[in-house]
């Protein structure tokens, strides 16, 4: 039997036993998205009276979210670095924290004692005949974070898709291992409606062949990806994606040849979707996973032709302050890789940052483009770094664009029902003269 075999059967235990390892007042990394470890987060919620003061932190929720429930109370807290429906309520009510930063600062805060984590639970999957084992649909934040933990909790799940890049860890490298198969979470695709479409149509006419895309989470990215069927190699360097960009790389609309980095791959940070796309890109050499310091650096994003990059937003006001994650004081999201991107794209000679959202929001009751935000709104992208705002009323470019140009623009993609009332408050602001 070689060595690692042996070492990997000496780590070998049950959930309940690895996550009682967990020292009191640490700091817990759980994978992120669907990486997160459902067994090992069950034992964890399973025997919260043992612990006290621990902290946990991850990205985008997708599990059930139960260390949020009250009874945690001094013994488990969330400390959130993007907020999700899991987790939302609890942010919300002061039960649990929200701690902003950049995706792409996470892997140095991991290393140089900003934001340290002490124990990283994350999914992989079974070892391999060299013993690695792969990170799977995370790898952006969550090798950072076992590289850099001092202790990693593993789930060896055999329904993990083995990804290529940098997703690998040797057994040598985990504490403990907890071998247990679980469906990964999937992503459930958002209603793509009429004002979906047409959002999906005007940011498609946007791109151009032999463009470098980055695609956001939600229902708006996804009606994008439906009109990009005519296109010519078309590449991926995106934090995620999901099922729509399996479609078009079938279709041959993805091929990757005019890319400048990583020709003819499709770079993420991590994967959401289906079985569908987890089969797809288990064993995929076409599919490369990176960690979030390349995926989402600017000054790499950038380094790529034609970068685009779609993303959606909750609310612009008159000077195009963008807000993307916050419902006033309520947090809503959080940052993610928006504003990585969003320079990146900036950075690049022939790029386009992009910026979409239905006109209106609590069914049609409430404009989205609105003159100011009310206190404590977050401004998730600045005025100076805003390019295109996108509804389904047409494209606003605002790039070098006067406040009063702004304005103009905005209003006129703005839902037609509160045109008038938007119209009044530019009246007010800047004289009727300058329409």
């Amino acid at each position: 039997m070689e060595d690692w075999k042996v070492l990997y059967a000496s780590k070998l235990m049950t959930a309940d036993e690895a996550v009682r390892q967990i020292p009191d007042g640490s700091r817990v990394f759980f994978g992120h998205a669907a990486n997160e470890p459902p067994v090992l987060v069950d034992a964890l919620v399973r025997n919260y009276e043992q612990y006290k003061d621990v902290e946990i932190v991850h990205w985008v929720p997708m599990g059930k979210g139960e260390y949020c429930d009250p009874k945690m109370k001094g013994h488990l807290r969330h400390n959130a670095m993007f907020v999700g429906g899991p987790t939302r309520k609890a942010v919300q009510e002061g039960r649990a924290d929200y701690t902003p930063f950049f995706f792409h600062q996470s892997t140095r805060f991991f290393s140089d004692g900003t934001f340290p984590i002490d124990v990283a639970m994350v999914s992989v999957t079974p070892p391999d005949k060299h013993g690695y084992v792969s990170l799977g649909v995370s790898v952006g934040g969550t090798k950072p974070a076992c590289l850099n933990a001092k202790m990693v909790i593993a789930q060896v799940n055999d329904q993990m898709p083995r990804t290529m890049g940098e997703s690998f860890l040797h057994v040598s490298q985990l504490t403990c291992c907890v071998e247990a198969s679980t469906p990964l979470p999937e992503l459930g695709g958002g209603t793509i409606g009429e004002v979906e479409e047409a959002i999906g149509r005007n940011v498609a006419s946007l791109v151009e062949d032999g463009s470098t895309l980055q695609l956001g989470i939600g229902t708006i990215p996804d009606a994008v990806l439906k009109f990009l069927g005519d296109k010519k190699d078309l590449g991926i360097h995106s934090e995620m994606f999901s099922d729509g960009v399996v479609d078009l790389y079938q279709k041959g609309v993805i091929t990757g040849a005019n890319k400048r980095l990583d020709k003819g791959k499709m770079v993420a940070a991590f994967l959401m979707g289906s079985k569908k796309l987890y089969d797809f890109v288990d064993d995929n050499p076409d599919v490369m996973m990176r960690t979030v310091d390349y995926v989402n650096n600017p000054a790499v994003i950038c380094q790529n032709p034609k970068v685009v990059s779609i993303n959606s937003c909750l609310q612009v006001d008159f000077n195009g302050q963008v807000n993307s994650e916050s419902m006033g004081t309520k947090q809503f999201s959080g940052i993610g890789g928006q504003l990585d991107y969003v320079r990146g794209a900036a950075m690049c000679p022939d790029g386009k940052a992009i910026l979409a959202m239905p006109s209106t929001a609590k069914h049609g009751e409430v404009s989205r483009i609105v003159p100011v935000f009310e206190p404590g709104t977050t401004v998730t992208t600045t005025r100076t770094d805003v390019h295109y705002i996108v509804t389904e009323y047409g494209v606003a470019n605002l790039r070098a664009k006067s406040l009063r140009e702004r304005a103009r623009l905005l209003i006129n993609i703005a839902h037609p029902k509160f045109r008038d009332q938007l119209w009044e408050a530019y009246y007010e602001r800047y004289g009727k003269e300058d329409q």
